[in-house]
């Protein structure tokens, strides 16, 4: 009986210790409400979902979006500027509270975060310089070309795990970039023959640099468009779907692919 009323006290005075250090603390939402602002990871780096203009603003799809989030959910919203490939990570490290950057849904990434529902569904575009007198109907065409992706995306792994698993590109062929514009540029400037990426910063790209053209598009890799919150955090998610239902129905999601995918 003494064993047992020692191990129900220690049990109690265990439960004390965890509340005087904040591990019965409420939800992970509520201590972003707590707190007032919402840190997210993005990689601005991928117009015209997320950029930096010529003053050194964040802007883009993916930007004015999250921003109309957090304003929502009644925070601040702070943004943490990283790597693509670094991003999962940080989500699931708990550095940031949340990612937005273009993400799809895979069942590796499945693995170690969760998603929100979609906000937006893509295709994927192969773009080439200006001149390119070769033909691009299909992705298994490009297997004799230098392939550019940028590190950590599904097109990333989709060259990975389909195209080079298969036998069908080499591994040598395959040039990893941190950065959607540094593919870009060192497809004009003739370093690489072919770029793959999502369909509408292809777009952007091409108009931004010039000499540069998509020769084929498709849903082969891409899709579906979510934000990334940690794994298990379903009152996070919830609250952010219902935003972003609300959104959908508003119209304001439509109104920013106008604007940035259109252009006003």
């Amino acid at each position: 009986m003494k064993k047992v009323s020692l191990f129900l006290s220690f049990i109690f005075m265990a439960s004390l210790l965890l509340s005087a250090c904040g591990g019965a603390a409420g939800s992970h939402l509520e201590a972003i409400q707590e707190a007032g602002v919402i840190k997210v990871g993005t990689s601005a780096d991928y117009p015209p979902f997320e950029y930096v203009d010529d003053q050194g603003n964040k802007i883009g799809f993916d930007i004015e979006l999250m921003a109309e989030i957090a304003s929502r959910l009644g925070v601040e919203l702070e943004w943490v500027d990283m790597p693509f490939d670094s991003l999962i990570a940080g989500v699931q490290e708990g550095k940031i509270d949340a990612s937005i950057s273009a993400f799809n849904y895979t069942e590796e990434r499945d693995a170690v975060v969760d998603f929100t529902e979609a906000y937006y569904v893509g295709e994927d575009a192969f773009t080439v310089a200006e001149g390119f007198t070769g033909t691009i109907a299909a992705p298994e065409d490009i297997a004799s070309l230098k392939v550019g992706v940028q590190n950590g995306t599904t097109q990333d792994y989709y060259i990975t795990d389909v195209l080079v698993a298969d036998g069908v590109l080499p591994e040598e062929n395959v040039f990893r970039y941190d950065r959607a514009d540094q593919v870009a540029l060192d497809l004009k400037n003739g370093r690489i023959d072919v770029m793959l990426t999502d369909y509408i910063p292809a777009q952007a790209l091409a108009a931004q640099l010039g000499g540069l053209e998509i020769v084929f598009s498709g849903l082969f890799s891409s899709g579906p468009m979510n934000i990334v919150i940690p794994e298990g955090d379903a009152e996070l998610a919830q609250a952010i779907n219902d935003i972003l239902r609300e959104l959908t129905e508003e119209g304001f999601i439509e109104s920013l692919a106008v604007k940035y995918f259109v252009g006003e």
